[in-house]
């Protein structure tokens, strides 16, 4: 299956604004791509680009005074298969992952954790931990926004739930 992504992003800077943008499809992925992730800033500015410690492809540009628009539109193709289900999965504790896998853990500039924290401990610490507590996340964040509960600053959109339990 082929399946359509991109993005249109409009900010509007106070002034000459560094920018540091992961939108790109992850490099593992790229060569599924039929049509190229490009991104196309209007106006038109100087693009740069590097690998991040986690493998994400990064853009770099600096947005001029005012409006910039930023875009993409790719096609990439899949095979469609859905990803297993293994419903006797078993959640590690945090003492026992191997160190390269803790980096992940580490919570996020772009979310409010300790508010986070809380909202998942509410909505899902009285699920089983293992493959039930992660689909019940899964499933919530699928679910369309307006069935979500109002929460302006949870940082519902960000899926960091490394806290050990209250």
């Amino acid at each position: 299956m082929q399946i359509r992504l991109g993005y249109e992003l409009i900010y509007q800077c106070g002034g000459w604004t560094p920018m540091i943008l992961l939108l790109h499809v992850h490099p593992s992925r790229a060569p599924d791509l039929a049509v190229a992730d490009t991104m196309v800033t209007d106006p038109p500015v100087p693009l740069s680009h590097y690998q991040d410690g986690f493998g994400n492809r990064c853009t770099r540009l600096l947005a001029p005074s005012g409006r910039i628009r930023i875009s993409a539109d790719a096609l990439i193709s899949d095979p469609g298969v859905p990803e297993p289900v293994v419903p006797d999965a078993r959640q590690h504790g945090v003492d026992t992952l191997p160190e390269e896998t803790l980096v992940f853990l580490l919570g996020s500039r772009y979310c409010d954790t300790d508010r986070l924290s809380e909202l998942a401990w509410a909505r899902f610490g009285h699920i089983a931990p293992g493959w039930r507590r992660v689909q019940a996340i899964c499933d919530f964040l699928r679910a369309p926004a307006a069935r979500r509960p109002r929460h302006s600053t949870s940082g519902v959109g960000c899926a960091a739930i490394s806290h050990t339990s209250p």
